[in-house]
């Protein structure tokens, strides 16, 4: 939703301001008038004022620091300094990603108290076998239950990797070089956002992270339809 992401965008900048005002690189009531001022829900009146801006800079990050400046007041100049527009876009990525993980995570940790449950209650529930899709030799419930518990493990494992390396966030200024700002903006941006400072990017964060977030959320929904055709096969 876009109030949502306009939310983390707002604290990223925020915690931003608060570090470099720390470090005496701006004002410290600039900081603060900040927050004072722009702590403050994005309505859809105030959406609607980001997409005007939008359609006239065809920059979403310039609309919407356009936007909070006239929220914030004149220590609004102080926002976003030193900052490339990607610090914010990727870093909310991570926040929003790591976010909907840790939902998917207890989904699937739920899943798997039920199927070991269900392998227990039907361990010597005899059933026919399939080789090829024909029938074959008898095996149990408690077995396919157990077969599919054992991948939802594995499953499990594979997504805290993916989370692990999809949680980290980046402060670094244009290309990554951090010219414009200091290593520790980033270090406090990301410890507040719940992530940890990726060490090594560029104007991006690495997209093999993503790639390996995706390709994770593909295999966990290839072993959820493995169950949904068993099931579909047992209900002829």
């Amino acid at each position: 939703q876009p109030a949502a992401k306009f939310r983390i965008w707002f604290e990223i900048e925020a915690h931003a301001c608060d570090a470099q005002a720390d470090l005496g690189v701006i004002p410290t009531e600039a900081a603060a008038a900040v927050w004072k001022n722009g702590d403050i829900p994005y309505t859809e009146a105030r959406i609607a004022r980001i997409d005007e801006i939008e359609r006239e800079t065809h920059h979403d990050v310039i609309a919407f620091l356009t936007e909070l400046s006239e929220v914030v007041g004149e220590e609004a100049r102080f926002v976003h300094q030193g900052m490339t527009s990607s610090d914010v876009l990727d870093t909310c990525l991570a926040v929003q990603m790591t976010e909907a993980a840790d939902i998917l995570l207890a989904d699937l940790d739920a899943l798997l108290v039920v199927l070991e449950r269900r392998a227990r209650e039907h361990k010597n529930h005899a059933c026919i076998g399939r080789s090829h899709g024909i029938h074959a030799e008898p095996t149990t419930m408690g077995l396919k239950f157990l077969l599919w518990f054992e991948e939802d493990k594995r499953n499990i494992s594979r997504l805290e990797k993916a989370i692990e390396h999809i949680s980290v966030g980046q402060i670094s200024g244009a290309v990554g070089t951090f010219d414009h700002l200091s290593p520790k903006v980033e270090e406090f941006v990301c410890e507040k956002m719940g992530l940890k400072a990726a060490p090594v990017s560029t104007q991006i964060i690495q997209r093999d992270r993503h790639a390996e977030f995706l390709s994770t959320l593909a295999i966990i929904g290839a072993s959820l339809e493995k169950i949904a055709i068993e099931i579909r096969h047992l209900q002829r």
